[in-house]
């Protein structure tokens, strides 16, 4: 029933307005009353007039309720017939499902589960296959490591010195060092470090090996010599045999410091630095220098030595002119963790190119005659400058001293064995520095 049909007084409207307020109902109910300066108020008039109007709604609504009770009544009887119908049918769509998924669940997730600890099993087999595999393929370079470490041989050995075996340790150490630094994920040397076998060759084969076959190959280097020279200034022939052994011999110590020299992962042929054999290379000049520069400074202070420490000095640069001709004529060999068709080619060709890039030198024989010639001359100052017997010997055989020096320079600049002067080749430019540097003090 609407409010046309029976006219109410009541407001409905205020009280079906969403931002109605009990309080403020109130509180204008009470001023419309009484009168605001009336003390006390009259609250019994509002109070009715309140309960007046509950009284009237409740009359409305049990009006209405009798009035519409059969319509009310048919309404909940049918939807309470519906509920049931959809009722009945949502419980067979739910007994369906849950048949369907008893179904799925048999044959679906139970064998997905299966399938699921198959797949990880299998994972984890080709995982330990993998591992597996890596242990036994650096278990068996470990053991060929020491076998091709044995064969070197040489001092405290019974057997006889095999200098390549040298480079085949070189090469195995690369392999096993390849394995190492490959510890991604996927890449052959994951997980190795976790195995303590592993650790173990590495620890007490690999890096002592390393080491043991690094410091052989630069005793060698450190002996290097095939010049003939004798004190007497005459040479002793030495056999064709005994000179291509010690060209072999330093050519397997130098591509096995070149072999085992550092690299990082980012290093490329072009940019590779063989540092041990550079290191090992100037180490060798470096102590020739030394040798020549105090024998030399001692020997002119004692002329009567003068002679055979020059030939001693010749005998040395003869050996770093038959150094440069080896190192000429020596190619870098193939370096496992450089090489590949996609890489660039290395950026020299033979051993000499890199030493004389470190040098910043045109030649060898050049580089020891100039570093010798610059650290006599202030020796020489510092002899002259003593006095004594020493000084006035130098001045009176200064020819002399000028023909001995000179002489050294010719003889040290050839190859062992080669005899007369190497006119052209850059000699008499060194031996004018040299007599420079010794007689030119002499004052």
């Amino acid at each position: 029933m609407s409010r046309d049909d029976e006219p109410s007084y009541i407001d409905y409207e205020a009280f079906l307005d969403p931002d109605f307020s009990a309080t403020c109902f109130a509180n204008t109910l009470v001023l419309a009353t009484n009168n605001a300066s009336d003390t006390p108020l009259d609250l019994s008039t509002p109070l009715s007039r309140v309960l007046f109007d509950v009284q009237e709604v409740d009359t409305h609504i049990d009006t209405l309720t009798t009035k519409s009770a059969l319509p009310l009544l048919e309404h909940t009887r049918d939807h309470a017939e519906s509920s049931g119908r959809i009722l009945a049918e949502v419980e067979g769509q739910v007994a369906s499902l849950t048949e369907s998924y008893k179904t799925l669940e048999k044959e679906v997730i139970e064998r997905y589960e299966i399938a699921e600890q198959v797949r990880l099993t299998a994972e984890r087999l080709v995982e330990t296959v993998r591992l597996g595999r890596a242990v036994a393929r650096c278990l068996m370079l470990g053991r060929q490591l020491e076998v091709r470490m044995s064969e070197v041989g040489g001092v405290g050995s019974a057997k006889k010195e095999d200098h390549r075996a040298m480079v085949r340790s070189a090469d195995t150490i690369l392999s096993l060092r390849q394995i190492f630094t490959n510890t991604k994920s996927g890449q052959e040397g994951e997980g190795l470090d976790k195995v303590n076998a592993i650790n173990t060759l590495k620890n007490e084969l690999v890096v002592p090996g390393e080491r043991n076959i690094a410091s052989r190959a630069q005793q060698v280097v450190k002996e290097f010599s095939m010049s003939s020279l004798l004190s007497s200034g005459q040479t002793s022939a030495s056999t064709f045999a005994q000179t291509e052994d010690t060209k072999s011999r330093t050519t397997s110590a130098l591509q096995t410091l070149y072999l085992l020299s550092p690299r990082t992962a980012r290093t490329t042929p072009e940019s590779f630095e063989p540092t041990l054999m550079l290191t090992a290379l100037q180490d060798y000049l470096q102590t020739s220098l030394k040798s020549s520069l105090a024998s030399l400074a001692r020997a002119l202070t004692q002329l009567p030595q003068l002679e055979r420490t020059l030939l001693e000095i010749s005998a040395r640069c003869q050996n770093i002119v038959a150094l440069q001709s080896l190192l000429s004529s020596t190619k870098p060999p193939v370096h496992p963790l450089l090489s590949g068709a996609s890489q660039p080619k290395a950026k020299s060709d033979n051993f000499l190119q890199p030493l004389l890039a470190a040098l910043d030198t045109s030649s060898l024989p050049s580089y020891f005659w100039r570093s010798l010639a610059s650290n006599m001359a202030p020796r020489m100052q510092e002899i002259m400058y003593k006095g004594g017997v020493s000084a006035r010997t130098l001045r009176s055989n200064k020819e002399r001293v000028r023909d001995a020096v000179r002489e050294c320079v010719d003889r040290g600049s050839r190859l062992p064995g080669e005899k007369g002067g190497r006119k052209g080749e850059g000699w008499e430019r060194e031996a004018a520095v040299m007599v420079g540097s010794v007689v030119g003090g002499i004052k």
